[in-house]
């Protein structure tokens, strides 16, 4: 049936008026190790977002030390979400202009973090320093890569999990933890601002006989560069690492994006999700991805920063504040 020209402009009209498909763009800024599995997942969940809504979304991404990428967001970088390295970091945008809420992490299940990881020991192949555990790292001749605890999430959890284990020893008190602490950073030949740059320092550039890494680093670095040139060693004990994640309301209100956002960090949570987690040597959180991927992930003693350091609060105002306990180790 032919339309008469008046009801066919009219159509025209409408058609014309109605709003497009909108393209949407976030920014995820986000800590060194993240990557690749943030470029799998950006990629899967704009796939899904299409599929739910017919709209296109473009993920953007910031890496760095996750204490700077916290500082980069509080001066102005409009993060549409955080994925940072520790609860402290966010807390920081809480504090520092309200960027998020208080309460931000009730509002995603396991206190806003959809995977964990652990910090373990990567070295040459063969092990010819024959470290196996965080005291061999004080000993004398042992150059030791990590990166600094004032600007990277990752190295706060490597300090941690060092100052954890002393405790645990026989006899271990904040004295033996804090002398153990100090001669392995003695033993840092260089001390880079982020994990990712310690991976390069130690895998690349050849420097170092042992790197204290996040777990998906230091499989990373096996993958992509052979597993003919390092050993992963696992200590006896070490941290419970727990990455969270958080919109940045005032950002995605200003930009009209927190649908998108709030949905981009539940697909975290997702089956998919998870998978890309682990497929990235991060531990999911869903049980069933987890048991699924047991076998890659080594069995270790876990301790978590709330019993040994009672959270990260006092953790940093202990440990990691300007003239606190890491300052007067590396002054020395």
């Amino acid at each position: 049936m032919k339309l008469k020209p008046l009801a066919g402009a009219l159509l025209f009209a409408s058609l014309l008026s109605q709003p497009a498909m909108a393209d949407v763009s976030l920014l995820n800024v986000s800590y060194d190790p993240t990557r690749e599995l943030y470029q799998e997942f950006n990629a899967a969940f704009a796939k899904h977002w299409q599929a739910q809504t017919g709209e296109t979304v473009s993920v953007k991404q910031s890496h760095g030390g996750s204490g700077k990428q916290a500082r980069s967001v509080i001066d102005g970088l409009e993060a549409d979400v955080v994925t940072l390295a520790l609860s402290n970091d966010i807390d920081e945008l809480n504090k520092n202009g309200a960027l998020v809420p208080a309460n931000w992490q009730s509002r995603l299940p396991h206190n806003s973090t959809p995977y964990t990881s652990t910090i373990v020991l990567l070295v040459r192949k063969g092990n010819p320093k024959a470290i196996r555990d965080w005291n061999d790292l004080a000993r004398p001749g042992v150059e030791v890569i990590a990166p600094n605890p004032k600007t990277g999430g990752g190295a706060r959890w490597n300090y941690l999990a060092a100052w954890g284990y002393a405790l645990q020893q026989p006899g271990g008190n904040d004295a033996s933890a804090r002398a153990l602490v100090q001669k392995i950073y003695q033993n840092v030949k260089v001390l880079d601002s982020g994990a990712r740059g310690s991976l390069v320092t130690f895998s690349q550039r050849g420097i170092g006989d042992v790197l204290i890494s996040w777990e998906n680093e230091a499989f990373l670095a096996s993958k992509e560069l052979g597993p003919d040139k390092f050993d992963i060693v696992v200590p006896s004990v070490s941290i419970l690492a727990e990455p969270p994640v958080s919109v940045v309301d005032k950002v995605v209100d200003k930009r009209g994006t927190r649908k998108v956002a709030e949905a981009y960090l539940r697909y975290l949570y997702s089956p998919a999700g998870q998978e890309l987690a682990a497929q990235n040597y991060y531990r999911p959180r869903d049980a069933r991805v987890a048991a699924k991927y047991a076998a890659q992930f080594s069995k270790v003693r876990l301790f978590t920063i709330d019993r040994v350091f009672g959270g990260w609060a006092r953790a940093q105002k202990t440990h990691f504040d300007d003239g606190a306990i890491f300052d007067q180790i590396i002054s020395r």
